[in-house]
């Protein structure tokens, strides 16, 4: 049972994508491998603090331009507040964005 625990979290951080301060183009290149090369049905970009817009920008291009079957399936946002070395607290806020692949659209077939 202890196995297969871990495997599922091996699985989930598989298609667990940290976005950062890189240009979108660069996650894109790394969701569409993971759809692609892994088989995968669901990627998650996970970002915080102000990398956030970037991750909604990664998701989008991919979206509009690469992988067209792809939705939103979820969308978390949370705040946290460490405190900092003055003991003063600081709002870091996080995005987790949850893309699922849809099974290929069927090709349609005209026939003249």
């Amino acid at each position: 049972m202890t196995e297969k625990t871990t495997n599922e979290v091996k699985k989930i951080d598989d298609n667990l994508i940290y976005v950062g301060r890189k240009p979108p183009m660069n996650d894109d290149l790394v969701v569409v491998t993971q759809f692609n090369g892994n088989g995968t049905k669901d990627v998650i970009l996970n970002v915080g603090g102000r990398s956030i817009s970037t991750a909604v920008d990664t998701a989008e291009i991919m979206r509009n331009r690469f992988v067209k079957n792809a939705k939103v399936k979820d969308i978390t946002i949370s705040t946290e507040s460490p405190a900092n070395e003055d003991g003063k607290k600081q709002m870091f806020h996080q995005l987790k964005y949850v893309l699922q692949r849809l099974r290929k659209p069927e090709v349609e077939h005209n026939i003249i």
